[in-house]
């Protein structure tokens, strides 16, 4: 692997665009620190080293924005909002035909859904930057820190603080494109794993304090390790269901009479079931901090869904990582659709008559491999913290086993973009 990464630098066009790749990282990285204007950033240092572990949604997105967002950065929305308006936009296709009609228009169309996205980061990015002020402004943001991070409660301040911020999420969305464009590819991805990346060690380090921290931290590292190795088999797998095409004579051309295969995935939805799940189960632990503190619903959510080691907790999120794989496997993959595209060009499932019988056969396929991916999702988002909770461990590793989640999956299809590009100059690659 590093002789082929050798090879890469050496290629001129392929170094080229893996330091464009790395310089557009690294400014990421760097707005991340740059504090907002009207925040006193020497208050907010002080009031994030009071707090430990955040498991709310704003944790949620602490950690999608790589510490950015507690830092009250340029940068403090991070990916976030573009990741939600992709996911809205996905889920509207259902509900909406014109925009099922313009993901089914090709490239034009899918360039109209994308400024769709756009236009609708923008938007999440105002709501969700004036929340985050609000919540800085009242104190809510810090629990038991009683610095003021907002030394200037002018309503012009405010808006320039969201305006900022929102420039930032804009700023990061552009970035991550010009990654697409003139980078290695998939930016947005890239980006999302450079701000796990570099929270996820110094809670790792963390868990290294303490009587019993040096086994605890080689103990971690091993789970961490397994699960690695189970992320990139299930990864890699994937159920090849044989296509084969008719002969048909065109003209005095004889085409068709080929053979190929319909690549399914064990887990197609990805971590997007996972970060549904987790998003929900924030929303009642971050409504709570509004309320108040001895109201009986309050000190019930406290006491059974506030935290990631509760029974309650655990129990509705498996149950939540299975609904929303099945949820949104049905939303990406179309049997009806896929059925149809076949029978159109002449194409069929050996031993399955094309049409209806297809499809349900695919439907069939796609739950059993959906009822698979789903349990999968469900254990790797649990080992980190069964095993923190075992070891008695109060530090939580950044959003749980959804942090190696991505992290495996942005670096396989890292060296698959790079690979695929050395193989087209005749190189090796990385997998021999």
């Amino acid at each position: 692997m590093l002789s082929a990464f050798g090879r890469a630098f050496r290629t001129p066009d392929l170094r080229r665009k893996l330091l464009f790749t790395i310089a557009i990282m690294a400014l990421f990285r760097v707005g991340s620190f740059i504090p907002t204007p009207g925040v006193d950033y020497a208050n907010v240092q002080q009031c994030v080293a009071t707090i430990e572990g955040e498991t709310s949604l704003l944790g949620l997105v602490n950690t999608f924005s790589g510490g950015a967002l507690l830092q009250l950065s340029v940068f403090a929305l991070g990916i976030m909002p573009y990741i939600t308006a992709s996911i809205i936009t996905q889920l509207l296709r259902v509900v909406i035909p014109r925009f099922e009609a313009l993901h089914k228009e090709g490239q034009s169309g899918q360039a109209k859904l994308t400024q769709y996205t756009r236009y609708l980061t923008i938007a999440l990015a105002i709501l969700q930057s004036t929340t985050i002020i609000t919540t800085a402004r009242t104190g809510l943001l810090f629990p038991g820190c009683g610095l003021d991070v907002v030394v200037d409660d002018r309503f012009v301040t405010a808006a320039l603080m969201v305006v900022t911020m929102t420039a930032g999420t804009g700023l990061v969305m552009w970035m991550g494109e010009l990654i697409t464009e003139k980078g290695i590819g998939n930016g947005m991805s890239l980006l999302i794993f450079t701000s796990i990346v570099a929270s996820f060690p110094t809670a790792l380090w963390s868990i290294a304090g303490g009587a019993n921290g040096p086994l605890n931290f080689i103990i971690m590292i091993l789970v961490i390790i397994l699960v690695i190795g189970m992320v990139v088999f299930v990864e890699q797998s994937q159920r090849r269901i044989p296509v084969q095409y008719a002969k048909r004579m065109v003209g005095r051309r004889m085409y068709g009479g080929t053979s190929t295969y319909i690549p399914i995935k064990i887990n197609m939805a990805g971590v997007i079931p996972v970060i549904f799940a987790a998003s929900i189960l924030a929303i009642p632990a971050l409504l709570a901090q509004f309320g108040d503190q001895t109201a009986d619903w309050v000190i019930w959510i406290s006491n059974n869904i506030a935290q990631q080691d509760q029974a309650l907790y655990i129990a509705l999120y498996v149950l939540m990582i299975i609904f929303f794989a099945f949820f949104y496997t049905s939303i990406t993959f179309n049997p009806d659709e896929v059925a149809d595209n076949m029978k159109k060009y002449g194409g069929f499932i050996p031993g399955i008559r094309a049409g209806r019988p297809t499809a349900e056969y695919l439907d069939f396929v796609i739950t059993r491999i959906t009822s698979a991916g789903a349990l999968y999702l469900a254990i790797v988002a649990l080992i980190p913290t069964l095993v923190l909770v075992l070891l008695g461990v109060t530090t939580n590793i950044p959003f749980g086993g959804t942090s190696i989640l991505i992290i495996v999956g942005v670096g396989l299809e890292f060296v698959k973009q790079v690979n695929s590009q050395l193989q087209q100059r005749h190189y090796e690659g990385f997998l021999r």
